[in-house]
């Protein structure tokens, strides 16, 4: 732990209060990086294309995960019904983004799909922003509902047999069993799925870099991607190291409140 995570964290922290290009000593600067951060367009663009990924990627994925669950979870030949949507979590990130930007990129396989049917005037999928990062957050939940359906089966096979059936003889079906029985039960699993989409989507960083690079421009970018660039690619080892601090604490704080947020609401329960 010592040595691959606190160093690393203390190391960064100093450089984040440094001007360092990775070459000469570490120039003292105090908070200048993270004068300079606050102060950059790009960087307030990425937080907001951040915080758009936070939003979506716990309504879809998370969401389709859990009626995928609902739907096959107690249906005979549930189990390969479910197969399909786990098999591209096998993927790796980068692996998606090559997937969709074929798919997706300009006269890809979707606009020439759509060109056969007469649909010629097609949206610019990956070029006009924010219509990129929607695209984008649909491929990570291609990726993503599979494992996130597996989980909520999991959670859904769990609950005792004894108070189903009490709730279908009262006449609970549907909605009204979902809402009585099996979203209370689903809670501490769903803090889970949700606490770590929050986590993922925060550090958003290989499918964005594997579909647009953060393009065009800027546009597209998270905090992950800009603090990448600033300290890989502009050798700038002070911003990104600020860029770095700052998506740490904003995990850590988003985490706290959370995990903070649902151990209250089960000590109310």
């Amino acid at each position: 732990m010592a040595v691959l995570l606190y160093l690393p964290l203390l190391w960064t922290t100093f450089l984040s209060l440094t001007d360092y290009n990775g070459l000469r000593d570490p120039e003292w600067t105090g908070i200048d990086n993270y004068t300079e951060m606050f102060s950059d367009p790009q960087f307030v663009g990425s937080m907001l294309n951040t915080l758009l990924w936070v939003a979506g990627t716990l309504i879809v994925p998370v969401g389709i995960g859990l009626g995928v669950a609902l739907l096959t979870w107690n249906l005979k030949g549930g189990t390969w019904l479910r197969l399909p949507f786990l098999i591209p979590y096998a993927l790796s990130g980068i692996g998606v983004g090559v997937i969709w930007s074929f798919i997706l990129g300009s006269n890809g396989a979707l606009d020439q799909a759509l060109a056969a049917f007469g649909i010629a005037d097609t949206p610019r999928w990956l070029l006009d922003s924010p219509l990129n990062t929607i695209v984008m957050i649909g491929a990570t939940a291609w990726q993503g509902v599979g494992v996130n359906a597996l989980l909520f089966t999991i959670g859904l096979q769990s609950i005792p047999k004894e108070p189903l059936e009490a709730a279908r003889l009262d006449g609970a079906t549907g909605f009204r069993l979902f809402r009585s029985i099996l979203w209370p039960m689903l809670r501490p699993l769903t803090a889970v799925v949700v606490g770590l989409s929050i986590v993922a989507s925060l550090k958003t960083f290989d499918i964005v870099q594997g579909m647009t690079k953060g393009g065009p421009g800027q546009s597209s970018e998270t905090l992950a991607l800009t603090m990448y660039k600033k300290t890989f690619v502009n050798s700038d080892y002070g911003l990104g190291s600020a860029i770095a601090v700052f998506l740490t604490v904003v995990t850590l704080i988003a985490s706290i409140l959370y995990l903070r947020q649902q151990l209250s609401s089960k000590h109310e329960g």
